[in-house]
């Protein structure tokens, strides 16, 4: 099987999952090869000595960490090295290897991963692939028009879709006409592979992203293609690799047994997942109403000594302790399009789209998530899967209307391979914002009944009026 050799720049992962997946073909298997340091040939020498199983389950479960975006090859190079060392962060020495309560921590994190996405592989009857779904978080199943077996989130805005053909089509007829350009369909081709038993097609549409890879064998071709809105990206581009990872296109065996179940994760070990805040900021989301006002939640902005939303100076006008609820107060000026207010109270189980602010490589950037609402002790509450500094997020239902706002401060601190854990969290509806905006004679306009639109097409109307909240303490 022929070597590659993997680029040692820092490759982030929301800019380049395209390339991270090609590296996950068969062809890259062995990758990794590259003129190591002393340091690294030290830790190389000794993660070779390991059984190549397990070599392969940490490269599998640093995926889950979030740390590693390389083939599971089991072969030892920059990528896993340095996989290793995020992993340990502060909590270890930098050498690019595991100790055992090192190597357990890290199965435990990987395999809560595993179980809040309902991660499993199986074989796929309608095709003969080996391929891990994340059962929770694509529940609907279905059979594809051309046979094949098709997994979708609750709301279809992810679908995933094996394939398989008899032999006699030409792989590279296939890929000439997945890669092809049609004038009549906006899509962009960001990646693409052919080699002879296999290729890879990525892409983006106005709405959307897609991966593809078909590979060729005696018995045909066998593939699989996964679609989602581009709103979702965050979360689903992490996904997809750990998919992509699972492929078996001709499995000669047993499906591999699933990891043991992990009870919990190691307390210290959860803030080494993402990057970490200053020592002396906490983060939140706020929403405009105003060129000079945003509405946020008191768990965003307590115990702050400074106060920023955006890029301007902002202080406390009104705290309401019954909901939860705080205006702010902006210095100077700047544009706002609030969204309209939805009257009606959040229906059981209804979804909704959360627009908030994540880490990406230490920077905030918006994201968006799905909720639910839900009732909890009698009172409004949502199930989203949320990460600390995204107190006072706003939700919006599939009208683009606000119908309430996250007054907690979520807790979870893990966000692997794009699933965080669902949590209820407490949510101020429509009823308390509209009275403490009638408190302070601020009004918002609000909103009819319209269609349902993508989630794309609610992030699109409203994030301009979704700020992130930086706390100075």
């Amino acid at each position: 099987m022929p070597r590659a050799t993997l680029p040692i720049q820092r490759i982030t992962w929301l800019r380049s999952v395209a390339f991270t997946l090609a590296l996950l073909a068969p062809a890259f298997a062995s990758a990794q090869a590259q003129r190591p340091n002393p340091q690294m040939a030290a830790a190389q020498a000794g993660f070779e000595a390991l059984p190549e199983a397990e070599r392969k389950a940490i490269q599998n479960d640093l995926i889950w960490a979030g740390q590693f975006n390389g083939a599971v090859s089991g072969s030892y190079g920059p990528l896993t090295f340095r996989a290793i060392n995020a992993f340990k962060g502060r909590g270890g020495t930098a050498d690019g290897l595991l100790a055992p309560a090192e190597r357990a921590a890290l199965a435990r994190v990987a395999q809560a991963a595993r179980d809040t996405a309902g991660f499993k592989v199986i074989a796929d009857d309608k095709t003969g692939v080996q391929i891990g779904i994340p059962m929770k978080f694509l529940p609907k199943r279905d059979v594809t028009s051309s046979g094949g077996s098709r997994w979708q989130s609750a709301d279809e805005k992810v679908t995933l879709d094996t394939s398989a053909s008899p032999p006699g089509e030409d792989l590279a007829a296939l890929f000439e006409k997945a890669i092809a350009v049609n004038p009549h369909s906006p899509r962009k081709i960001t990646y693409k592979l052919l080699r002879p038993d296999f290729f890879v097609v990525t892409g983006e549409t106005p709405g959307g992203r897609f991966y593809r890879r078909l590979s060729a064998g005696p018995q045909g071709l066998r593939g699989f293609s996964i679609g989602y809105d581009k709103a979702l990206a965050s979360t689903v581009d992490k996904l997809v690799i750990a998919i992509a990872a699972s492929f078996e296109p001709f499995p000669t065996g047993a499906v591999p047994a699933q990891p043991a179940a992990v009870a919990g994760t190691s307390p210290g070990l959860s803030s080494l997942l993402a990057p970490a805040a200053r020592s002396n900021e906490r983060y939140g989301v706020a929403l405009a109403l105003t060129e000079r006002v945003s509405l946020s939640a008191s768990a965003a902005v307590d115990g702050c000594r400074s106060l920023r939303v955006g890029n301007r100076n902002a202080k406390l006008r009104l705290k309401d302790d019954a909901s939860g609820l705080v205006l702010l107060d902006l210095d100077g000026t700047g544009a706002a399009k609030p969204p309209g207010l939805r009257s009606a109270a959040t229906g059981a189980s209804e979804a909704l789209v959360l627009v908030a602010y994540g880490n990406d490589a230490g920077k905030r950037t918006a994201v968006a998530l799905p909720g639910q609402g839900v009732q909890a002790g009698g009172k409004p509450a949502l199930n989203a899967p949320l990460q600390p500094g995204q107190a006072g997020a706003p939700a919006f239902d599939r009208q683009g209307r606000l119908v309430g706002i996250v007054t907690d401060n979520p807790s979870d601190k893990i966000l692997i391979a794009g699933i965080a854990p669902q949590r209820s969290y407490a949510f101020a509806d429509a009823a308390s914002i509209q009275s403490l905006l009638g408190r302070a004679g601020v009004t918002l306009p609000a909103a009819a009944a319209g269609a349902e639109l993508s989630t794309g097409a609610v992030v699109e109307r409203v994030s301009g009026a979704v700020q992130p909240i930086t706390c100075g303490l």
